[in-house]
């Protein structure tokens, strides 16, 4: 007998949408974008050829349209793997979760995912402006630790070194290698840190001291799987993890808007923005 999932687990609107997203199974395409800032999904969705659906509830926005007849859905997801959690979980039930009997669809839908975000570079080499495509993503958040999943050698290693070294547990996921072929033009390749906040987490210091006061310097030496350790964000990692873990296919796409080494921040990171959506998009009608 299928499981069944009820009203407290899976909370649906009245009109059966999904709860936070407000979205209908037929609202959204199999190809999705995700941005974090609730108007970067207007900025995505003015290159398409028509929008046949906007939704908005509290931060989480969805525009899904068409450019020619590949069908395209954006969506924000706010900041932080907090707000990952309840997107990339209620995507998943959108495809693959009947409402109507609240089981399991017996053929499940495998999304593409793509992350077009803001970042912030740990590397002298890699210079404001540059976009960085993430190869893997470590976690520094918790999101992870609350879903049961395997780690290979390479993984528990780096899960070790962070343990030791910042007294931090950590975990860490990769994006499709499907996806990270198709777009590897686009830009540097490297290995991303995802943090739970954007201050001390991330290795600032305004008016307080820190227990760790090389954690940039510390992780920008590092490697995982042979990948420098090259950018700073907020997301990607919970992405990574969450959605392999559900069977999609997810890729990271950053434009680095800060040099956390020459302490620079970009001064034309609204104009790269439109440049990056505008490639990325000509890159997605290939698939």
């Amino acid at each position: 007998m299928a499981k069944t999932f009820p009203p407290s687990e899976l909370i649906l609107t009245p009109e059966g949408a999904i709860y936070h997203l407000n979205l209908k199974p037929e609202e959204l395409a199999d190809l999705v974008i995700t941005v974090g800032d609730p108007d970067r999904v207007k900025m995505v969705s003015a290159f398409f050829d028509k929008i046949e659906v906007k939704r908005q509830h509290r931060e989480f926005v969805t525009h899904t349209g068409y450019i020619g007849k590949k069908r395209i859905s954006v969506v924000s997801t706010g900041i932080g793997t907090d707000n990952i959690d309840i997107v990339l979980n209620e995507l998943d039930a959108l495809k693959n979760i009947d409402f109507k009997t609240r089981t399991p669809k017996a053929n499940p839908v495998s999304l593409k995912i793509i992350r077009i975000g803001t970042s912030g570079s740990m590397q002298s080499d890699l210079p404001v402006d540059t976009i960085l495509i993430s190869k893997h993503a470590i976690g520094l958040d918790n999101l992870m630790h609350y879903y049961k999943r395997k780690s290979d050698v390479a993984e528990k290693k780096f899960v070790q070194l962070i343990q030791d070294n910042l007294g931090m547990s950590a975990y860490c996921a990769s994006a499709s290698q499907s996806l990270l072929s198709h777009f590897a033009n686009l830009g540097a390749i490297g290995s991303t840190v995802t943090c739970p906040g954007f201050y001390a987490p991330q290795g600032r210091i305004l008016r307080y001291s820190l227990p760790h006061k090389d954690l940039l310097g510390f992780l920008s030496k590092q490697q995982f799987k042979k990948t420098s350790i090259t950018n700073f964000e907020m997301e990607t990692a919970g992405i990574y993890g969450l959605g392999s873990l559900l069977g999609h296919h997810c890729l990271s796409i950053n434009l680095l808007v800060a040099n956390r080494v020459d302490k620079s921040f970009s001064t034309q990171a609204d104009k790269k923005m439109k440049t990056l959506i505008k490639e990325v998009l000509l890159q997605i009608v290939k698939l």
